[in-house]
């Protein structure tokens, strides 16, 4: 009886271990994909600001750049090829869509840390919260 106890006690400390390793884990995952948004965001600002000094001066402009659809890539095609072109407008979408995808990203890497965990019910359930997230993603439409 004793050894049992000795047993469960020696695992104990290593699955709570495990529970800490993930939650760091996550949470530097969302710092970094919330602060390398915000540098990209920030960064296509002032690019974007640098190619057209006119945003500045003139209100007529900078109301070309604020109106919705006016001046943003609409694909992901576009947002990449302006990004790789460094064109402000691009890379502020980057760090928006950058944004949007962290907290997916999260619930995957979860999937990954509950098999970690050998926690097969919370791995059903994220595996199944994720299938839903990238659905609404794929089946979602704007207008």
């Amino acid at each position: 009886m004793i050894q049992s106890s000795r047993l469960h006690n020696a695992t104990r400390p290593d699955a709570e271990e495990r529970v800490r390793r993930v939650e760091i884990l996550i949470s530097n995952l969302l710092r970094a994909g919330v602060l390398f948004s915000l540098a990209l965001v920030f960064t296509g600002t002032i690019l974007s600001f640098l190619h057209h000094p006119t945003y500045m001066a003139s209100p007529m402009e900078l109301e070309r750049l604020t109106k919705p659809g006016a001046a943003f890539p609409h694909t992901i095609a576009e947002v990449i090829q302006d990004t790789l072109d460094l064109q402000g407008q691009g890379i502020v979408a980057m760090g928006l869509l950058l944004l949007i995808a962290t907290p997916v990203l999260r619930v995957a890497v979860s999937i990954f840390a509950f098999v970690y965990q050998e926690d097969r019910m919370y791995t059903l359930i994220t595996t199944v919260v994720l299938i839903l997230l990238l659905l609404s993603f794929v089946l979602g439409k704007t207008e």
